[in-house]
């Protein structure tokens, strides 16, 4: 009978907790690194945004509650990087939304007004650090040359001194500028910076210095500070050089006033932004490109083609490429690190140089992993076309590192036309799936993505990572159907097989339940708890002399090859009192040229169990191996030829009972196909006709020989 489960507790655990925390941290990560420049790689940052995000939600639990915590933390968020207002908008639009969507902060109505509050001092905090570290250098010189200009009208030489000791020595450009506008002096750095001596620019109009577009800006400004509209300006500016280039920079002035505080002279402060602004780009290019090979990484490439969906061709659209190299960990294993690298770099060129004359973009996604984007005319070549180049220039024309020949392929996943409302990240989501199924079968294949398959995959996919909680919650059981003799009907064993009830969905058979548990790996578990299951079962029939009769398993790839295969099925004949004899395994035929799988089955038969083949039919099959080394009892025939009447297998059938190894048959639905089976010589049959698989309680009930 199956294991009683526990039902699930709502509140959510500490693993959910975790999970959700860090789904949020790395969008907020990833969100922020497409706002702004922070000079961190995605890894870093996603741990120190998850590390900020933890401290947050304590701090939300806290009793008693207070937000004041959240000030010094914005305030800490300030010094990440070049943030400003896009990256604290950022920020408060993220955690606005994403704290109260996580499951520890229920019920919502508790936790609002507080994440209201830690979100408003959060930015307070921000907002204030960050002005702060713009003004502290500059409002400590200003205000030591407030002092030098306040101190002139009582002492002229003192002045002097003081300018000399402040301004002359900066490595700022200092300008005194008199209320018409004009320069009255100007410091050595200013000259550096813009190309003058400081005696070229006294009397020089500072407007006739301000490049054009940009002196209405600064006119305007300086306007209000004599108007006493505002007592100090910050602007980026762009200044004309004396060679005629543009200086960009930082510029920062205030109005002094004299001792009858009427208006006397601006004092401007100006800052070379130019070798910061290089750095920031830098920072920025380093950020979206890939150090080994310069290409644009994922990141970039998922905004291009953003860009690339919403302005494609209308008649020939976009194509997306996911490149795998093949085999690429054998060339890491075998030559190491450097030889792959260069191979990478290798492969880029050639990527390059093969996709020349389209409009394209080539990214590494990292790894041995690439994106092309093509943006599709009427000339573009086919799908087929542009792989075969590809392949073809890199398996026939091989480099050579370190003397060493290599010849690679890559397998592909291509989206052809996305729609142009699609989102890049299901995009390219549809391409990484469809670079698996490619991947799935021989190399150097491409595969298209198809989105009605792709919607059947995901259905799929979702049964199968729901398969835990659904066996935990009972809705996965155990069901019995007779293997019956065709020779005069008699049951001769009971096969176990999964059956999953979902109710959203509907009845899932043992062969659909074991191929999604196959999928995720949960078969192993699950295969030894309906082996233990059935095993229980059997044993419990036997001691009431109800069914007698030996107990069938089929297994499943992975379980055949599993190195604890033999431990397992020794462990639930100890559980069990069930005896080796009495129990019946079978392996599907694909899976025995595996060494693993070999052994399993030689061991097992030693043991005492009895051994199938499943599948059989479906390829090649050396009898001699059948009856010296594969000590089996039975061969099943595979379901598809048993619906067909293959005659080519109908054939074999007598060679194969010539190895005194019986045969059997699945999926009988009619007493003449039974009758044709057992004309062409097949032994034991299951199917609908003998009856289907039921629950314990109603399998003793159909017994009767049909």
């Amino acid at each position: 009978m199956p294991e009683p489960r526990r039902t699930p507790d709502v509140t959510p655990s500490p693993q959910d907790i975790a999970r959700a925390r860090m789904t949020l941290a790395r969008k907020w990560a990833y969100l922020l690194q497409c706002t702004v420049a922070i000079p961190m790689d995605r890894g870093a940052l996603d741990a120190d945004l998850s590390g900020r995000l933890d401290m947050l939600c304590e701090l939300l639990h806290a009793e008693p509650f207070t937000a004041d915590p959240a000030e010094l933390a914005g305030a800490d968020l300030a010094a990440l990087g070049h943030l400003g207002k896009h990256g604290l908008r950022c920020t408060t639009d993220v955690l606005g939304k994403g704290l109260l969507a996580l499951p520890e902060f229920r019920p919502v109505e508790r936790y609002a007004e507080r994440v209201a509050l830690v979100i408003g001092a959060l930015g307070s905090g921000f907002t204030a650090a960050n002005a702060e570290s713009v003004l502290v250098q500059q409002e400590g010189m200003q205000r030591s040359l407030l002092k030098a200009v306040r101190d002139a009208n009582w002492n002229l030489k003192e002045s002097e001194a003081r300018y000399n000791e402040v301004v002359t020595s900066s490595t700022n450009g200092v300008l005194i500028v008199d209320l018409e506008g004009r320069l009255l002096k100007a410091n050595a750095a200013i000259g550096e910076i813009l190309g003058h001596t400081p005696d070229e620019l006294t009397g020089v109009p500072l407007l006739d210095l301000v490049a054009s577009g940009h002196d209405e800006m600064l006119s305007d400004a300086m306007a209000e500070l004599v108007s006493g509209a505002t007592e100090r300006i910050r602007q980026s500016q762009r200044m004309l050089r004396k060679d005629g280039e543009i200086a960009r920079l930082s510029l920062t002035a205030s109005l002094l006033r004299g001792a009858d505080d009427e208006p006397s002279h601006f004092v401007v402060v100006v800052e070379d932004g130019t070798e910061l602004e290089l750095l920031q780009n830098e920072l920025r290019r380093q950020s979206l490109h890939d150090a080994l090979t310069g290409l644009p990484n994922r990141q970039f490439f998922t905004t291009q083609l953003e860009i690339a969906l919403r302005k494609a061709d209308p008649a020939h659209g976009i194509t997306v490429f996911h490149l795998d190299i093949d085999a690429f960990g054998m060339v890491c294993d075998s030559f190491g690190g450097r030889v792959a690298e260069r191979l990478l770099q290798h492969v880029t060129q050639r990527l390059k140089l093969l996709l020349a004359g389209e409009k394209t973009m080539i990214a590494r996604f990292g790894g041995d992993e690439f994106g092309v984007l093509v943006e599709n005319t009427a000339a573009t070549p086919g799908l087929g076309a542009i792989m075969k180049s590809v392949n073809d220039d890199l398996l026939l024309e091989p480099t050579f590192v370190d003397g060493h020949g290599l010849a690679v392929s890559v397998s592909a996943g291509v989206v052809h036309r996305p729609d142009f409302g699609a989102e890049p990240t299901d995009v390219l989501r549809a391409a990484e799936r469809a670079l698996c199924k490619a991947k799935s079968g021989r190399r150097g294949q491409w595969e298209l993505f198809h989105p009605a398959q792709d919607a059947e995959d995901r259905r799929d996919d979702a049964l199968a990572v729901a398969m835990p909680a659904a066996w935990e919650n009972g809705e996965i059981t155990v069901r019995y159907r007779p293997v019956v003799a065709l020779a005069g009907g008699a049951v001769s064993s009971v096969e176990a097989a999964f059956h999953w009830d979902r109710p959203d969905f509907g009845v899932l058979d043992h062969d659909r339940c074991a191929g999604l548990a196959e999928e995720t790996g949960l078969i192993l578990p699950l295969g030894e708890w309906l082996l233990r299951t059935a095993g229980g079962q059997s044993v419990w029939w036997r001691q009431r002399g109800q069914f007698e009769r030996a107990l069938a398993v089929r297994l499943t790839a992975h379980q055949s090859a599993d190195a604890d295969l033999v431990s397992r099925v020794v462990r639930v004949l100890d559980q069990t009192g069930l005896t080796a004899d009495q129990l019946m395994v079978s392996m599907p035929g694909a899976v025995l040229p595996v060494a693993d799988a070999a052994d399993n089955l030689t061991v097992l038969a030693r043991l005492g169990v009895l051994t199938a083949i499943d599948d059989f039919g479906l390829g090649p099959l050396d009898f001699g191996q059948l009856a010296s080394e594969l000590p089996v009892q039975a061969v099943r025939v595979a379901r598809g030829l048993v619906e067909t009447r293959s005659p080519y297998v109908a054939a074999l059938l007598p060679l194969v009972r010539e190895q005194g190894v019986a045969v059997a048959v699945d999926g009988i639905t009619s007493a003449e196909q039974a009758s044709w089976w057992r004309a062409a010589g097949a032994d034991f049959a299951t199917g609908d006709h003998f009856g289907a698989a039921v629950a314990p309680g109603d399998f003793l009930g159909a017994l009767e020989p049909r």
